[in-house]
């Protein structure tokens, strides 16, 4: 089973919407040093600054609402996000590998300003893969957010405003930096790029944060 969509796959399923029955991958525990550079990992030879303070180990979740293996691995990245100690900063970052995705990026964005992730990010990827909704620009965006009981005048300001579109641009620009060819993956310590492996990819980031700790 293919565990990543790349960037050709996600310019056709973008095009033509994508579905799939919901899935949830079990994170399961590894040795100690099983993975591999080069194979589960890559490290970066150009270090990605981080936004993380001193002491901290900053994670990037690099998603696109409309990539079915990201709708997948969303319910175990959630919950192993929120397990996390304080000292590790999650920070999810929607990707775009063309101009025409830029509102998908936007809207998580807007939620996040809102303090709507935890609401609504899920019944995002549920509008795509369940219901088969094509939110793919402005209009259908704002049409699906209106039936959700968000303030429509407060969401329009976030989604609209310069901030998400500087914030989706910064995203882009991380994406560039880790050296992106797939969702989902993560982003570690400006240090790591980790592609999707379905179960291992949890696993391979918290061998890796065991080795930033010691």
């Amino acid at each position: 089973m293919q565990l990543e969509m790349n960037r050709r796959q996600f310019t056709t399923l973008a095009t033509a919407g994508v579905a799939g029955a919901a899935g949830l991958w079990s994170v399961n525990s590894q040795a100690a040093g099983q993975f591999k550079a080069g194979v589960n990992y890559m490290r970066l030879e150009k270090p990605v600054a981080v936004d993380a303070a001193a002491g901290q180990i900053e994670v990037l979740e690099f998603f696109a609402y409309t990539c079915i293996h990201c709708y997948r691995f969303e319910p175990d990245f959630d919950r192993w996000a929120k397990a996390q100690p304080k000292n590790v900063v999650v920070r999810r970052m929607p990707v775009a590998f063309n101009a025409s995705m830029e509102p998908l990026q936007r809207l998580y964005f807007a939620l996040e300003t809102m303090n709507l992730v935890e609401q609504l990010h899920s019944k995002v990827f549920a509008a795509f893969h369940q219901e088969k909704l094509r939110l793919l620009d402005d209009t259908s965006i704002t049409a699906w957010v209106g039936k959700q009981g968000v303030d429509m005048t407060a969401f329009n300001a976030a989604f609209k405003g310069f901030s998400a579109a500087g914030r989706a641009r910064r995203a882009s620009q991380l994406a560039d930096a880790y050296g992106l060819e797939g969702t989902p993956a993560l982003g570690l310590a400006g240090q790591f790029y980790i592609p999707g492996q379905g179960p291992k990819t949890l696993d391979v980031a918290e061998e890796l944060m065991r080795g930033l700790r010691t």
